[in-house]
């Protein structure tokens, strides 16, 4: 008896793949290229001391997935920036940081690195907008944010 199922077993598993394909059912065993990449973010607030910002950074294009923020380089902000972790579900975050002490960067410092999970081929295009920055008194000081892409 075991050797008739065996055999019966065997045979569809020869069987329905031939009759898939004659009537045009696919299976896709392709999984999608997917791979890990950092985003760093830059404020350039010229000769002004970089002392609180936020911005948000979206997608506007490809498949990407926010997996992970790191800090900043200068000592302000060494700890990891707050980010909306709401918004991590639109492909977007918004990010912010502040220190209110005296040691703070002058000219473009890189304030955050992003860590998102590409899945495709397409290259992922990105908006980022900075929503402020001030000095240490809390004034708004002018700058200009970027990013660089690996």
């Amino acid at each position: 008896m075991k050797t008739v199922i065996v055999i019966i077993m065997t045979s569809v598993c020869l069987i329905v793949p031939v009759f898939a394909q004659q009537f045009g059912v696919r299976y896709e065993t392709e999984q999608p290229r997917v791979r890990f990449v950092s985003l760093p973010v830059y404020i350039d607030a010229g000769n002004r001391a970089l002392a609180a910002y936020q911005f948000e950074l979206k997608t506007k294009s490809g498949q990407v997935k926010i997996v992970g923020v790191e800090n900043g380089e200068h000592p302000a902000f060494a700890q990891p920036p707050y980010y909306d972790t709401a918004a991590l579900a639109n492909d977007r975050i918004i990010i912010a940081a502040f220190n209110t002490g005296s040691n703070l960067p002058t000219g473009r410092t890189r304030v955050a690195s992003i860590q998102l999970q590409i899945i495709g081929d397409i290259e992922p295009q990105y908006a980022v907008e900075l929503t402020v920055a001030a000095d240490a008194d809390g004034n708004k000081i002018p700058a200009e944010i970027t990013f660089e892409k690996d």
